[in-house]
């Protein structure tokens, strides 16, 4: 099993992410890490019509993710993964499982926040979560798309707060 790419999107599979990514990649799976989505049927079949075909797509809770992540489930697999959000991520990582890099690619704070990037706008408590998983070792990256240079994202935040 290797993870080719952990990327928070808050739309989580779409055009961008299964086409552009998926492709770029070489995916074979994109595993959309999400409790809400987990149990929800509607929101599985919106997402299983937005993946491309020659890609397999499971959608787990998070703590599923971690026995899966930790067997490894899918030894064969270039696995991309695909979260909604830093919440997510720190449920995660509370359970054992650390992600060595991680790209925020569309996040966007609905009440405000503080733009980092074209996509990416943070709460306050995003950015103490950010933080605090990066003193614990997630490197943050952002890349919206495969062809742009990846950026530093705690360089960024640190500018802007």
């Amino acid at each position: 099993m290797e993870i080719v790419n952990v990327r928070i999107d808050e739309r989580l599979v779409h055009a961008q992410v299964a086409a552009v990514w998926a492709s770029a990649l070489n995916a074979t799976r994109i595993i959309v890490i999400d409790d809400g989505a987990a149990q929800d049927e509607v929101q599985q079949v919106a997402l299983k019509m937005a993946c491309p075909k020659s890609v397999k797509l499971t959608i787990l809770a998070a703590d599923r993710a971690v026995e899966k992540l930790k067997e490894p489930a899918y030894p064969d697999d270039r696995i991309f993964i695909v979260m909604k959000g830093i919440k997510t991520l720190n449920k995660i990582t509370k359970m054992g499982y650390i992600f060595p890099e991680v790209n925020i690619g569309n996040l966007n704070d609905k009440e405000g926040g503080i733009q980092i990037r074209r996509s990416v706008r943070l709460s306050d408590e995003q950015i103490a979560l950010i933080l605090d998983l990066h003193e614990k070792g997630i490197k943050f990256v952002s890349q919206l798309v495969p062809s742009e240079d990846k950026v530093n994202l705690i360089d960024l935040i640190k500018e802007k707060v």
